[in-house]
Formats: structure tokens, C-alpha cells, sequence
């Protein structure tokens, strides 16, 4: 608990300051590219503080080019931390729509070129999978944890469909990842912080094969797949 308790005196600073010199950043720089390097910054020097080692390995397979989709495993709240310095291209954040009410750290987010969910009702989280699938067209590679939520007790929840409907309509490469370690870090709904180490793989590139339901299917289950093959066993 003191570990945590001492972490999170420091992280609210932290956060609060990077998001304020983003904010500044974007001011002279429109394209995001500030905002992303603070957010590496941020993450970086978080997991630094406590003391978390973060391992990658099949960053070979992400295209040096052109917008794609990542999509994988959600373990604790460590996962935003680990992802935003192993993935080595800049890449934006879907996140909900509250998010971006919340001060300092909503206005950097939307400056950095994070998109917006809005979830309130079907109409809605349609409207929002559209405009998302069009900036991702446009050239803005995204983060999706399909399963919606962190995991309990590592296992993968099942996989929702919007990340799904979301990569068939934006047809663009799927990178599919799997995260270890994070859960022991931060377990899900305790107050506590364990030094230790997470690790990010990056599976092949999957491509949606159409904008059906039977080829959504397809992907989800290829996506589900890459990720539970590099999931750790206890």
C-alpha cells in the first residue's frame, strides 16, 4: 500500500504536468507530434518510478508505413504506460467520451489526436465507430482493447464486436499484441503496486477480409487467437 500510496503522489504531478506542457506543445505544433512525445515522456518516466521493466519483442512486424490497428489484452491500468513507450510509431488513443472533460488531461488528449467513443446509446457508438474508422482511413493509427475492461484474473474476457466493426470499416492492417505482467503489477480493484516486469508482443499483421458479419467473425477470432498464443501460463 505505501508503495502505491508514494507512487501515485508522484504520478498526479506527473500526469498533470506532461498534459499541461502538451497542451502548450500543440500550440506551435498542430500535427501531434509534441503531444505524443510528451505522452512517451510521461510513460516512460512512470514506469521508471515504479520500478517496472518493460520488454518488447516482434515490433518487426509492425509496418513502417501507413495507419493500422492494434488491438490486444487488457491486464490493469499499467497496459496505457507499457504500450505508449514499446509501440514505436505515434499512434492514437480510443477513448470514452468522459475522458475528454476531464481537466488538463482531456485537453492534452484531444490535442494529441486521441479520438473520442461515445457509448451512450447504439446510435451514438455507431456515429462515433464511423468518424473513428475515417480518421483511421486518413492516416492515424489507433489502440483498441477489444475486451472492453481488465481482466480479473488474467484470462481473456470474451471480445466485443465495435473494435471489430470499427477494423472492417476503416480496412486497414490489424496488429494484434499480448501483454504479461501488468496484472501483477496492479492487480484490477486494489490499492497496490508491485515492482516487477511487463512484457508486449507483437503479432503478424491480420487484414479484415470484408465488411460483413461473417468476415468480422473471422477476424475476431484470428485476433483472439495471436493474443491467447502469447499469453503467459502460471
Amino acid at each position: 500500500m505505501w508503495r502505491a500510496l508514494f507512487f501515485f503522489v508522484f504520478f498526479a504531478p506527473l500526469t498533470g504536468g506532461c498534459s499541461i506542457v502538451a497542451i502548450i506543445g500543440t500550440l506551435f505544433d498542430a500535427t501531434g507530434a509534441f503531444a505524443h512525445g510528451c505522452a512517451r515522456f510521461w510513460s516512460r518516466t512512470a514506469l521508471a518510478m515504479a520500478r517496472v521493466k518493460l520488454s518488447t519483442a516482434g515490433t518487426e512486424h509492425i509496418p513502417l508505413e501507413g495507419p493500422v490497428i492494434y488491438m490486444g489484452n487488457h491486464q490493469s491500468n499499467f497496459d496505457i504506460l507499457a504500450l505508449t513507450t514499446a509501440i514505436p510509431r505515434r499512434f492514437s488513443w480510443l477513448a470514452k467520451e468522459e475522458l475528454f472533460r476531464v481537466p488538463f488531461f482531456g485537453g492534452a488528449m484531444q490535442r494529441a489526436g486521441y479520438i473520442p467513443l461515445d457509448r451512450s446509446d447504439g446510435r451514438q457508438a455507431l456515429k462515433s465507430i464511423e468518424e473513428a474508422a475515417r480518421r483511421i482511413r486518413d492516416g492515424v493509427s489507433v489502440v483498441v482493447f477489444p475486451e472492453g475492461t481488465r481482466t480479473h484474473d488474467g484470462s481473456l474476457l470474451p471480445f466485443k464486436k465495435g473494435g471489430f466493426i470499427l477494423a472492417s470499416r476503416a480496412a486497414v492492417p490489424v496488429i494484434p499484441f499480448t501483454i504479461n505482467g501488468s496484472r501483477g503489477i496492479n492487480p484490477r480493484n486494489r490499492f497496490a503496486l508491485y515492482p516487477g516486469r511487463i512484457s508486449v508482443t507483437f503479432a503478424r499483421p491480420l487484414l479484415p477480409e470484408g465488411t460483413g458479419n461473417p468476415a468480422r467473425e473471422l477476424l475476431r477470432e484470428q485476433v483472439r487467437t495471436a493474443v491467447e498464443s502469447g499469453l503467459e501460463r502460471k
